[in-house]
């Protein structure tokens, strides 16, 4: 599937195109969706370029990613999806600039695009190019990002409070520690991406900063280009601040965990120690010997249960006079 976008007035219109080999020649934005081997070779023959695979949107190396081919500038990012959800996730998004015309390709659905094809469905500069539009675009995912940062350091903090609250406000600590120790591996696993995300914008910007270089650009986008790389560095700052917070956290959340266990572990090894001398006692006296003489007193057995209770007791209080309780 893919949508075309023709300057309209003061806005970006959206045309459907039922046969591909019809595409306006005036398209500024073009919108490739899961797009299918006819799709492709419609656009390639309008734009005059070679749109990527799927598997090659997935390469890694930098070479593959940011390159200039046939005068078109090829510059892959990785892009945050569905960041709302329990699984949120990365996908690879190619942003083509062929003259003046955008091609974008994508195989998911990032919230920026619809933001920023709804935006400029209700105004746009006069005389829109692709450039511009790659701009939006970029600005967009670069916000986004801020927004899951602002989100996910609320969501850290929370837990933080959750962790470090009085003793006496918890309750159900097993199930509780573990719904803790999920949401801080969530939260480290969205900031993960968030980065990963951070990087590859990084990047795209340095790159589409160094091509833009002899080309006629207004000074106004090269100044948003500033911006960006500027907004891009300090976000990298901060998630790794947050980051950092995470791993904190994580290691805060374990030594409660094991001053629980080692309360437990206490718990068990004083009951052990007060319950042995009584113990002994009763061992001494379940001895069947004819000559023990306390077997033939008539108070033998109260005196026993007497002893025994003594010797449960004085550990105790001698643990707690210790502090060791």
């Amino acid at each position: 599937m893919f949508s075309v976008f023709v300057p309209s007035e003061s806005s970006l219109k959206k045309v459907t195109i039922d046969d591909g080999s019809n595409l306006p020649e005036n398209a500024v934005w073009i919108d490739l969706v899961k797009p299918t081997s006819a799709e492709d070779r419609a656009v390639e023959r309008l734009a005059g370029i070679a749109v990527p695979t799927r598997e090659d949107m997935q390469e890694i190396e930098i070479s593959s990613r940011l390159y200039i081919e046939n005068g078109a500038r090829y510059m892959t990012a990785t892009l945050m999806c569905h960041s709302d959800t329990d699984m949120p996730r990365t996908a690879a998004v190619t942003f083509i600039l062929a003259g003046h015309r955008l091609v974008t390709v994508r195989y998911d659905t990032p919230r920026p695009f619809a933001l920023v094809e709804n935006k400029l469905a209700r105004s746009c500069a006069a005389g829109i190019t692709g450039e511009m539009v790659l701009m939006e675009l970029l600005d967009a995912v670069i916000d986004r990002c801020a927004d899951i940062l602002e989100r996910v350091g609320a969501e850290v903090d929370e837990v933080s409070h959750a962790i470090f609250e009085p003793e006496s406000q918890r309750h159900g600590h097993a199930k509780a520690y573990a719904q803790i120790l999920i949401a801080i591996g969530r939260k480290g696993d969205l900031a993960s991406k968030i980065r990963e995300s951070l990087v590859s914008i990084g990047r795209l910007v340095t790159f589409l900063s160094a091509a833009v270089e002899g080309v006629k650009w207004s000074k106004d986008m090269r100044e948003q280009l500033k911006t960006m790389q500027r907004d891009v560095a300090s976000l990298t700052d901060h998630v790794s601040y947050l980051s950092n917070k995470i791993t904190f956290v994580l290691d805060a959340m374990l030594g409660v965990v094991n001053l629980e266990q080692n309360n437990i572990i206490k718990l068990f090894s004083v009951m052990a120690v007060v319950l042995m001398p009584p113990t002994l006692v009763a061992s001494i006296y379940g001895m069947n010997f004819r000559l023990m003489p306390e077997l033939e007193w008539v108070h033998g057995y109260p005196m026993a249960l007497v002893l025994m209770l003594i010797v449960a007791v004085v550990p105790y209080y001698l643990f707690k006079w210790k502090k060791w309780l």
